[in-house]
């Protein structure tokens, strides 16, 4: 099959749509003039042959006689008798024949009908005569496994790689300048031009030159007009394309050396493609390792910020890595590893060494390093909440740090001066028995304070343990608190003890303002911690937690009507007190002796109260419609996880039963592959939506959701494994479908393969351990004994199909091993031919002669690579090209 191997599927569809035909020629009407002079001499070229000749071609063509002979004369077959009437409804017929004669051949006429023909259409009769063209002269021209038009043009790009000023790459304006018709000519007939006199900015003469060289020696008849060509800016593309297939088939019979250089350049281009693959994948990979080494201690820092803000944009930096710079780098892994595969496969269907990547460099470096970039990267992402979770409660400690530390300290201050105080001394005895009660009553408040100074140590402690930035300042604000507490206790110990000293010399006191006091104390206490749990801040992260803190502020609202009647008692005492003084003059100064605090203070504070429960409501409220909004993006992040999570897996066993099953050909195979590719891709706007929700989350402050199991974290990975697999299993089956036409097995040998494969693939991995693969080889006929010469086959079959001994056998390298020995490739032996012939059965070959023979690139490269020759025949310069091709396929040393 090596003829056929490679080469492109022809497509039969030569005709252009009328209006891509019609819009041609009114680009250029010129092109219309050169097609016609064109057409006229090709189809004149063939119909002298039967004696006749043509002069209008749209005006000749009507009747079909002459088409008809046309056709006859290319093809050598014979068409159906034409009918000879002079009607119109004749002429039709002529045509109709002529044209069911193009359509047999395999040719698809778009537009095109025997009326126009008929009636004269121009464009539609060029149309015609340049579907024939192609068909019956452009269309088996076959160069180096190209044909038709790119077959041409590859030809006349060989024939005029050695020519001075003459670059060829297409089939207009390349050839304006005549130097390309004159370098085909004397590349195969040097005696016709002497090309060395022609001048590039003398386009009329070279063409007129080469017009009539080939008409008068090569019996090509004059198609093209010099100054028509000169004169136009782009010439007609197929005018040129129809003189140009004239060239070629005259000289189509020198193939002999061109064939042999063909052989040599194809090896060559091989080598150099091989290189420029090794050098390309040497590249990728260093660029990749030091992305990944300079990406890796980032990940591993895990220095913490001291503000909520530094650790937020930590955490955008780390989505923008994970949103923004890790997938390309993933695209870029899986590239690498589908360049490698390629690259081997290619070596061994060229025969060509293994490919080993330097030191450090191998696929399997490349996953190690990666791995180390995932871990590293798996716990950064959960680190980063927790810092974030840590300084929330942090800051929240810290407020309510200082607000409690605040009100304390508005508490003590003037209380050591007033325990400090010696008016015990020069007060009455009424005045001592308040002192007294007094006393007892600050005792009662300083107990009351008690829990409030324990509060503010316990934060301070768990501030220390949380390893709050600003510790210092607020160990120094608790311990002056702790110092000034011990203090006063002292104080009030010494104070009491003197009180207690002279209560002997007291008498009496007032039971009233004794009750005031002992009531207004508590119900004053009580009032300060009820504004202290009002103004308190709370965060909450459930609806269950803001609904706990409604429900404990709807049964503090409950207790205020008893408050109320509390505080109304307290004041009926002090205006009991007050009815006392006016009614007895009791010289009381208008002051209660047992307590500051007045009924103007209660009413305020009372008062404060009041308006402090409206706007706790106010805050819980917001609050609560705030976890509602939580609670939406939980469940509307939980309702696409659901769904992702599951189609990811879905497909991945998808593609995991596609890639082994036997259902069709391997092109089946790969169109359903790619099929699920562009399936998977256009799924990729779902995944951004879930990211969009994930960030909200984020932005939200939310830490859980019971709505799903899966995170985004599990989605990404699943995401981005599913976009690797596909990728790998498309390209495994590109290379068996490559390995199958270059191996020459049929697609039921395939299918053979494949089952036999399967079969004792028991853990369906896609890959065969060495027992597994010597049952295999057993079971499809080969005779591997379990003697020593059994294992010392079995060690070399081992050896070829699992070179990096990896341990495991894959398809790929199974089906290479299967037709490894029946294939038919190039060999060391035919490209020593090859050069031989090139040579002139020389043993060496000359440098002349490999410039003259190979285009300037691949010449070069033999000239830069080849030994000198040493032979007894040898002579100066001469070059050694039997050394030279057995390095090319690893046999010695290039």
């Amino acid at each position: 099959h090596r003829g056929q191997r490679g080469t492109k599927p022809q497509s039969n569809d030569y005709m252009q749509p009328e209006e891509d035909w019609d819009r041609d020629l009114l680009l250029d009407p010129a092109w219309e003039k050169q097609q016609r002079k064109t057409f006229t001499a090709w189809c004149n070229s063939h119909l002298r042959k039967a004696g006749t000749q043509i002069e209008n071609i749209e005006e000749d063509f009507r009747d079909g006689l002459k088409l008809m002979l046309l056709l006859e004369v290319i093809s050598g077959e014979r068409l159906a008798k034409p009918e000879r009437g002079k009607m119109r409804v004749h002429k039709i017929s002529n045509v109709n024949k002529a044209l069911d004669f193009i359509a047999s051949k395999g040719v698809k006429l778009v537009s095109i009908g025997a009326e126009e023909i008929v009636d004269g259409n121009v464009k539609m009769t060029l149309g015609m005569i340049w579907t024939i063209i192609l068909r019956f002269a452009i269309q088996d021209i076959s160069v180096e496994e190209t044909s038709a038009k790119e077959g041409l043009l590859l030809w006349c790009q060989r024939k005029t790689a050695p020519y001075k000023n003459v670059n060829i790459q297409n089939f207009h304006i390349s050839w304006k300048d005549g130097l390309g018709f004159c370098a085909l000519i004397h590349r195969h007939r040097p005696e016709l031009i002497d090309y060395g006199k022609l001048r590039k900015d003398d386009p009329l003469t070279n063409l007129n030159t080469a017009f009539d060289v080939a008409e008068k020696y090569l019996d090509i008849p004059k198609m093209l007009d010099a100054e028509d060509i000169v004169g136009t800016a782009r010439p007609d593309e197929k005018a040129i394309m129809t003189y140009v297939s004239s060239f070629y088939h005259a000289f189509s019979g020198a193939q002999k050396a061109e064939t042999a250089a063909n052989r040599i350049c194809k090896v060559l281009a091989v080598n150099q493609e091989n290189e420029q693959l090794m050098e390309d994948y040497e590249k990728l990979a260093s660029d990749l390792l030091e992305w990944i080494r300079r990406t890796i201690p980032w990940l591993e820092n895990r220095v913490p910020e001291n503000t909520m803000q530094a650790m937020q944009q930590k955490l955008e930096d780390f989505r923008d890595y994970r949103r923004l710079h890790k997938p390309p780098k993933v695209q870029e892994k899986c590239q690498l590893e589908i360049n490698f595969n390629t690259l081997q496969t290619k070596l061994r269907l060229s025969n060509r060494p293994a490919f080993m990547p330097s030191e450090g460099k191998m696929v399997s470096d490349i996953n190690n390093a990666w791995g180390g970039l995932e871990q590293a990267e798996k716990g950064y992402e959960e680190w980063l909440l927790n810092e974030i979770r840590r300084l929330e409660r942090l800051d929240h400690l810290a407020e309510k740090f200082r607000q409690k530390a605040s009100i304390h300290e508005s508490w003590t201050d003037g209380k050591e001066a007033m325990l400090q105080q010696k008016d015990y001394e020069i007060a009455t005895l009424s005045e001592i028995k308040a002192l007294l009660k007094k006393h007892e009553a600050f005792e009662s408040d300083l107990a009351a304070h008690q829990d409030r100074v324990e509060q503010i140590a316990a934060i301070a402690q768990e501030l220390n343990e949380l390893d709050y930035y600003d510790s210092p300042s607020v160990n120094a604000r608790c311990q002056k608190i702790c110092d000034q507490w011990d203090n006063l206790g002292a104080l009030t110990q010494k104070r009491r003890e003197a009180l207690e000293r002279t209560e002997k010399l007291l008498e009496t006191i007032d039971q009233l303002y004794l009750e005031y006091a002992k009531r207004a104390a508590p119900f004053n206490n009580w009032m300060e911690g009820a504004m202290e749990d009002l103004q308190d801040t709370f965060i909450v992260h459930t609806i269950e937690e803001i609904q706990g803190l409604t429900t404990a502020h709807e049964q503090f609202k409950a207790t205020l009507p008893d408050a109320d009647k509390e505080r109304q008692a307290i004041l009926g005492i002090h205006n009991e007190v007050s009815k006392i003084v006016q009614t007895y003059h009791v010289n009381m100064a208008g002051t209660n002796p047992y307590t500051t605090i007045t009924p103007q203070e209660i009413n305020g504070k009372w008062e404060h109260v009041r308006q402090l429960v409206p706007r706790r409501d106010q805050a819980l409220m917001e609050e609560h419609a705030r976890q509602q909004q939580n609670e939406r993006l939980r469940k509307q992040f939980g309702a696409q996880a659901n769904v992702i999570g599951p189609w990811i897996q879905t497909k991945m066993e998808e593609i995991g039963r596609i890639s082994i099953e036997m259902h069709g050909t391997l092109e089946d195979q790969l169109n359903h592959l790619r099929q699920y590719e562009k399936s998977i891709v256009n799924y990729k706007p779902k995944i951004d939506q879930l990211e969009g929700d994930h960030q909200q989350i984020q932005e939200a402050l939310i830490f859980d959701n019971k709505h799903t199991n899966y995170t985004m974290e599990h989605i990404r990975v699943g995401w981005e494994q599913l976009l690797t697999t596909i990728a790998r299993t498309i390209n495994e089956v590109e290379n068996q479908i490559l390995t199958r036409d270059a191996k020459g097995i049929s697609q039921e040998q395939m299918n053979e393969f494949r089952a036999s494969f399967n079969h004792f693939d028991r853990d369906h991995s896609g890959t065969l351990g060495p027992e597994e693969f010597k049952a295999c080889l057993i079971s499809l006929g080969y005779d591997i004994g379990n003697d020593a010469q059994g294992e010392a086959e079995f060690a070399r079959i081992m050896s070829i199909v699992d070179p990096n001994r990896m341990g495991v056998v894959t398809f790929q390298a199974f089906i290479d091993f299967m037709s490894r020995e029946t294939a038919d490739t190039d060999t060391a032996d035919q490209v020593m031919a090859s050069f031989k012939i090139l040579a002139g059965d020389k043993n060496y070959i000359t440098v002349d002669e490999l410039r003259r023979e190979l285009p300037p690139d691949q010449a070069e490269y033999c000239i830069a690579r080849m030994a000198p020759y040493h032979g007894h025949d040898a002579v100066p310069g001469a070059l050694d090209y039997m050394s030279f091709s057995t390095a090319l396929y690893g046999e010695s040393d290039l």
